[in-house]
């Protein structure tokens, strides 16, 4: 086991660490790894709620567009129509 040889890693001016090689390569990978891994899980966290919303709407257009048409009102025939009272504007003054 050649590569199990006690490293000394220099932490701060005055502090060190003696450690196996292992331990640092491991702990070097997952200091690389893991804020990738984290902007990879809330990109697409972001995206499948973005994705979601957008399906969302989409079924309730479908339902909009789906749904039986009312019937518009008949329209009243222009004889049907009251006439105007005559002394809506009364032309005497008091």
């Amino acid at each position: 086991m050649a590569n199990w040889r006690v490293v000394t890693v220099t932490i701060w001016p005055g502090w060190e660490a003696e450690t196996k090689l292992p331990l640092v390569i491991l702990a070097s990978f997952l200091i690389g790894a893991v804020p990738m891994w984290v902007a990879l899980r809330t990109t697409r966290w972001s995206l499948k709620r973005r994705l979601d919303s957008n399906e969302r709407q989409l079924s309730d257009l479908r339902a909009l567009a789906n749904r039986p048409v009312e019937p518009a009102p008949a329209a009243t025939p222009v004889s049907a129509v009251s006439s105007a009272p005559a002394d809506l504007f009364p032309t005497d003054k008091p």
